[in-house]
């Protein structure tokens, strides 16, 4: 069978362009999830009911904002391990806290722990847990 040099050359332009698609396609549906980072705010106070729903049941993604909103001063906002979370420990001396009452802590892949290291706070129902996939 008789072949032209341009079919071979048109087929592999057009297999270049197609592959050259799927990555530009690939790459806005990565831009979009993104993109589509949420901000979560959350009533940091003693109530259990105020906290909780925000976490039971919700799906987090890495990237997605928290934001305590609280009176400074009153409380804060310590991300500590699992141990310290459960039996509302003393937080160890390089947790991360925050203070000024309007935090804004950015999800990283994994579980989140954070809880208020005032006196009782936590055992009073300051603390919440977050996955974010």
């Amino acid at each position: 069978m008789y072949r032209r040099d341009g079919d071979q050359q048109g087929r592999g332009s057009a297999a270049a362009a197609v592959l050259c698609l799927l990555l530009l396609i690939i790459s806005s549906e990565n831009t979009a999830v993104q993109a589509a980072a949420a901000v979560y705010s959350i009533d940091w106070s003693f109530s259990p009911k105020v906290i909780n729903p925000l976490a039971n049941g919700k799906t987090f993604r890495a990237g997605d904002t928290l934001l305590f909103k609280y009176s400074p001063g009153f409380h804060n906002v310590v991300e500590v391990d699992k141990a310290t979370y459960d039996k509302c420990g003393t937080p160890p001396a390089k947790a991360k806290v925050y203070a000024s009452g309007s935090d804004r802590v950015t999800l990283t892949k994994g579980q989140h722990y954070f809880i208020c290291s005032f006196a009782g706070h936590c055992k009073a129902g300051m603390k919440i847990s977050i996955f974010a996939a």
